[in-house]
């Protein structure tokens, strides 16, 4: 019961991360949002390890894998942040369901794994199909939702290849400590921007809403969503835990379209459709290949 109640917190909180983020920034800005988010995941995280009794581990892979960390969560998170402004929230659920496919791309250039099978090319192919209809449909909005659509996609791939660079660096660090790590070399850059782009001014508009997303996403989505994520990765098989990349963007277009009344028109309908196929045969395909082949062997 209490694997099944996780797995199920982690689809509904990946498929309202991205409504979050944008409501976060409405208003205050995305600079603002999204630093403010990384601020209060960073305490939380910090506190989780007072209370755990945990210290971060401070060797030289250790001190790699924590930059490799920061450029997700600095990199791709202000990307994604910045691009959220421009298009429908649901949308970012649905490119982010690509990071399988830049994930294998990445793999084997970097890692030299045997990832560009029959099902991983054929996925790409269709992935890339319903990426290029959302494009299309971008195009009938503005051209700030291509913007939209390439920060998504920046954040994607920044994200993918942090993550197999820490593969790569191989430091065998607990999870915790990677993200608190990261977060920790984040912030510096987070304020940097802040002062910067914004001058370190307090945003003149700041509603309850915007409140609630960022407190939201700090403390529930970063934290408590990462922790679930973790859990529910150690009791169930790496098939279950990939199936919510395929449940959690229906969700998000879904609440995208009745809480904040975006509309979903025929191209998107077929893009994320295509894109979603294109999850199902990156998942399964090679595996049954692989099973009938045993079997008539």
């Amino acid at each position: 019961m209490r694997i099944t109640l996780a797995y199920i917190s982690i689809i509904l909180l990946w498929a309202t991360t991205p409504l979050a983020i944008k409501w976060s920034g409405e208003g205050p800005g995305f600079i603002f949002g999204a630093g403010s988010r990384m601020t209060i995941g960073t305490l939380c995280m910090l506190l989780f390890l007072l209370i755990r009794r945990k210290r971060l581990p401070s060797h030289r892979k250790a001190k790699q894998t924590y930059l490799a960390v920061a450029i997700q969560i600095y990199g791709a998170m202000m990307a994604v942040y910045w691009g959220a402004q421009f298009i429908p929230s649901g949308w970012v659920s649905v490119i982010f369901g690509l990071s399988p496919f830049l994930s294998a791309l990445f793999a084997a250039i970097w890692l030299n794994e045997r990832s560009l099978t029959f099902g991983k090319l054929l996925s790409y192919f269709l992935g890339l199909s319903g990426l290029a209809i959302m494009f299309s449909s971008a195009l009938d909005l503005d051209i700030d939702a291509v913007y939209g659509i390439v920060g998504v996609l920046t954040a994607v791939s920044l994200q993918t290849a942090s993550a197999v660079w820490v593969k790569r660096i191989h430091a065998k660090l607990p999870a915790i400590s990677q993200v608190t790590g990261g977060l920790i070399y984040a912030l510096p850059a987070y304020i940097l921007t802040w002062i910067m782009f914004d001058d370190a001014q307090w945003p003149q508009q700041l509603s309850v809403i915007n409140l609630a997303s960022i407190v939201y996403l700090g403390m529930i989505a970063t934290t408590i969503g990462f922790a679930l994520y973790y859990y529910v990765l150690i009791h169930l098989s790496a098939t279950s835990v990939g199936m919510i990349p395929l449940i959690s963007p229906i969700f998000a277009l879904f609440l995208g379209h009745t809480i904040n009344h975006e509309a979903i028109s025929l191209k998107i309908v077929t893009g994320t459709t295509l894109i979603l196929s294109a999850l199902i045969i990156h998942q399964f395909l090679d595996r049954l290949i692989t099973r009938l082949f045993n079997k008539s062997h």
